[in-house]
């Protein structure tokens, strides 16, 4: 009976192989050991520790330091912004790149002396723990924290054509239908991308462009003079007025204020009698205010200029640019002026003079309502009949919406 039963049991392995074999039972025994090869998803990262001075303790994460203030996130909260003096201890196992107080950072080659790595910071002093890393950095040594990854990427790459452009774009109407029927359309496209864009990486090339446009029409309908003897028919009478105005630059810095540039500018003007004139040159700038809220560039070039006119001929001229542009971004208006004085040196007659003003108030999110003027004066213009004046002044008004593009 014993020998029976052995040969039944063996017969019964025999089979469960074979089974095992053909794939019956394998299938399932596989998905089970699938299931329990696979890894578990890390655990997150433990949150950030901020302790205040008074003793509040929040938990979350740290997002960065910036002219003696830590920006802490935390879910409770929110975005809260506090001064070193109110922080008692801070520590945070994410990486995070130091930029001490004095060191001008224009590329790569300071990146790898920058400290990096995790942070503990107590009694005013700041630990790093990572690459670079050597005694306590004092807070009052400190000048920004930032993110190594973003720190990185600012440092090493640049960002393709279509990255990291900022600006606006604006439309406007006016249309009146009485006794004379008029209308005006304005639009205009402003943009620039400097890099890098952050406050604490001078810049190292800037590349601009703008567009602005302006078309318009006075028609007096035809009618009759009945106090002409015999009555006479006055026709059709249209008044047009047409400007358009594009122009392109590239900066490229030598030192954290100063730079070097190439330009071009088109410009129309048919209240002028213009019909296009074209610059192109190159010269140096300097930036004479830089805050996180204004600031003003004066610049100067040599040129070659032509000008092409409606009913005369043009001429061909070598001059200069005398310019300055200001920004002014506070929290209930943005304002952009620029000014241009454009001489010929080989015509001291033929030089221009143009002015560009517009005031942005926001409304809702990305958009807002814009006031404008352009001021064009063209000391050359040719004689003609009628007589051409030699100052046009457009005011508008119209929709704004801010562009913002990622770097």
């Amino acid at each position: 009976m014993i020998t029976i039963s052995m040969r039944k049991t063996a017969f019964l392995r025999l089979a469960a192989l074979a089974l095992l074999g053909s794939g019956i039972l394998s299938a399932p025994f596989g998905r089970a050991q699938s299931t329990l090869a696979k890894p578990a998803p890390p655990p997150p990262p433990p949150a950030d520790v901020l302790v205040l001075a008074n003793g509040d303790t929040l938990h979350g994460k740290l997002l960065n330091s910036v002219g003696g203030n830590v920006t802490f996130h935390s879910d409770m909260v929110g975005d809260v912004t506090v001064a070193w003096d109110k922080v008692k201890e801070l520590h945070s196992g994410q990486q995070f790149s130091i930029i001490p107080k004095g060191v001008e950072l224009s590329g790569k080659k300071k990146a790898p002396a920058l400290p990096s790595g995790t942070l503990d910071a107590e009694d005013n002093s700041i630990k790093v723990t990572g690459a670079n890393t050597a005694a306590p950095i004092p807070v009052a040594n400190v000048a920004f924290i930032v993110d190594k990854p973003s720190a990185d990427k600012l440092l090493y790459h640049e960002p393709n054509f279509f990255q990291a452009w900022n600006g606006s774009a604006t439309l406007g109407a006016t249309i009146i239908n009485s006794s004379t029927r008029q209308f005006t359309y304005t639009a205009g496209v402003g943009l620039v991308r400097t890099v890098p864009n952050v406050s604490w990486l001078n810049t190292r090339n800037r590349t601009s462009f703008n567009f602005a446009a302006s078309y318009g029409e006075i028609t007096q309908p035809a009618y009759t003079d009945n106090t002409a003897t015999p009555p006479t028919t006055v026709p059709v009478n249209t008044i047009k007025s047409g400007i358009i105005h594009f122009d392109g630059e590239r900066d490229e810095y030598v030192s954290p204020r100063l730079f070097v540039l190439g330009q071009f500018a088109l410009d129309h003007n048919y209240s002028l009698d213009l019909h296009l004139q074209q610059i192109y040159g190159g010269g140096l700038g300097v930036t004479v205010i830089k805050t996180p809220k204004q600031e003003l560039d004066a610049k100067a070039t040599v040129q070659y200029e032509k000008q092409d006119f409606t009913n005369a001929a043009g001429d061909n001229l070598i001059g200069s640019t005398f310019a300055g542009a200001y920004q002014l971004h506070t929290k209930f208006f943005s304002y952009t002026q620029g000014v241009n004085y454009i001489p010929a040196w080989n015509d001291t007659t033929a030089w221009s003079f143009n002015e560009v003003n517009q005031i942005s108030f926001p409304t809702y999110k990305n958009l807002s309502f814009s006031i404008g003027t352009l001021d064009t004066y063209l000391n050359n213009p040719p004689a003609t009949l009628p007589p051409t004046v030699n100052n046009s002044f457009q005011f508008t008004f119209g929709l704004t919406y801010a562009i913002k593009s990622k770097y």
